[in-house]
This record gives structure tokens, C-alpha cells and sequence, in this order.
């Protein structure tokens, strides 16, 4: 079963960029729908972006179009979350997830990262 680890969050003031990582252990990224998902407190969890293969294509919030992409890199077995333009409402801890093809449900887990963007 693949294991799921965030890096790359941090303090970000309004307007500025951050780049998410993802590192995937014991699985191939191919192999799975890879999402971003994030929770800010008091808030319900959401998806944020997602990746697909077969063919490749990709999902967005509509709160993170145009700023947010998502990628992954199949000889690192990684995947990315760029995010620019920050605002503070983009203030959350993000986790990255997986689920098999076809699966409703996201499995696998990380333990989140914290990104926090000042106004």
C-alpha cells in the first residue's frame, strides 16, 4: 500500500507562492488518483485539486482556479501542489490523498502540512 508524505508548507504573506510535495513509498503514483485536499479549522475537508492518468487530466476547486496546479513526476514517484497568488482564506492544512482508479473514496493519506498566508 503506498504511503503518502507532505512537505513545503509554511508562512506565506498574501499574494505570495508555495510549492507542496508530495513523496510516495510503497506504491507508484500512476498506479492511483493522487488529490490535494485541505481543512481549515471549523471547516469541513475539501478537495482542492486532483490528478488523473489514462488519459491525464486534472481537477480544481473553483476557489483555486488559475492559481493552483497540480502535477506529478512518475520517475520521482512525487506529486506537487503550486500554488500562487496566495490569500489568507488559502489558510489550511493540506494533505495530499489517494485512491485507486474507479474507487469513490481516497484511501491513503498523508499527515498534512500546514500553509498559513498573512494578510
Amino acid at each position: 500500500q503506498v504511503q503518502l508524505r507532505e512537505s513545503g508548507g509554511g508562512l506565506v504573506q498574501d499574494g505570495g507562492s508555495l510549492r507542496l510535495s508530495c513523496a510516495a513509498s510503497g506504491g507508484t503514483v500512476s498506479n492511483y488518483v493522487l488529490g490535494w485536499f485541505r481543512q481549515a479549522p471549523g471547516e469541513e475537508r475539501e478537495l482542492v485539486a486532483a490528478i488523473y492518468v489514462g488519459p491525464t487530466s486534472t481537477y480544481y476547486a473553483d476557489s483555486v482556479k488559475g492559481r493552483f496546479t497540480i502535477s506529478r513526476d512518475m520517475a520521482r514517484n512525487m506529486m506537487y501542489l503550486q500554488m500562487n497568488s496566495l490569500k489568507p482564506e488559502d489558510t489550511a492544512l493540506y494533505y495530499c490523498a489517494a485512491k485507486f482508479r474507479g474507487s469513490q473514496d481516497y484511501r491513503f493519506w498523508g499527515q498534512g502540512t500546514q500553509v498559513t498566508v498573512s494578510s
